[in-house]
C-alpha cells in the first residue's frame, strides 16, 4: 500500500515534485560528503556572488564565500560520522526561490549533532541551484550540555 505523501506535498505540480526531490537530493549529497570528512559538497553548493550564513558555533553571520570557506578549512578532516538521520525535509517553492527545512541528528567526532536547518536555494544564472543562506540552529538548545564539544579551531 503506497504511504501517504504529506499535505504540502500533495499541492506539488509535476515540476515542484521534481524541484523539491533535487534539492533534498543536493543537500543529502553535501552531507553525505561532509559526514565523511568532506566539506566540498556545501562549499560548491554555496555560491561565491552572495552568500550568507548563520550556524550556533559562529558568533556573528557570515557574508561572503570567502569567510565560510576560512570556517570549512578548520574543520576539514575533523568531523566524521558513522551515520546521520535527515529528518521531515520540506521545500517550499517560489519563483527561482525554494526554502529547505530539516532536522538532522549525527553523533560526529566533534558534538552530537542535532539541528533545524534553513537552506535558502535559489535558481542561479547558470541554472544551477545554490544556498544563497544557510541557518543550523541547536534544536531545544536550553536542554545542551555545552561543554562536551571538541574544539573545532
Amino acid at each position: 500500500m503506497p504511504t501517504k505523501k504529506p499535505a504540502h506535498e500533495q499541492n506539488y505540480t509535476a515540476e515542484e515534485r521534481i524541484i523539491a526531490e533535487h534539492i533534498i537530493g543536493l543537500e543529502k549529497s553535501a552531507l553525505d560528503k561532509w559526514f565523511n570528512d568532506d566539506t566540498s559538497g556545501y562549499e560548491k553548493l554555496w555560491p561565491k556572488r552572495s552568500f550568507t550564513y548563520f550556524d550556533a558555533v559562529v558568533t556573528q553571520r557570515i557574508d561572503d564565500h570567502a569567510t565560510i570557506a576560512r570556517f570549512l578549512e578548520t574543520i576539514e578532516g575533523k568531523l566524521f560520522a558513522g551515520t546521520y538521520d535527515f529528518v521531515s525535509p520540506r521545500v517550499q517553492i517560489g519563483q527561482d526561490m525554494a526554502v529547505l527545512t530539516f532536522q538532522v541528528f549525527a553523533k560526529t567526532t566533534l558534538i552530537d549533532l542535532e539541528y533545524n536547518c534553513v537552506e535558502v536555494y535559489q535558481k542561479e544564472a547558470d541554472v544551477q541551484w545554490r544556498v544563497i543562506h544557510s541557518t543550523w540552529s541547536f534544536i531545544r538548545p536550553m536542554d545542551k550540555k555545552f561543554g562536551n564539544e571538541k574544539s573545532i579551531v
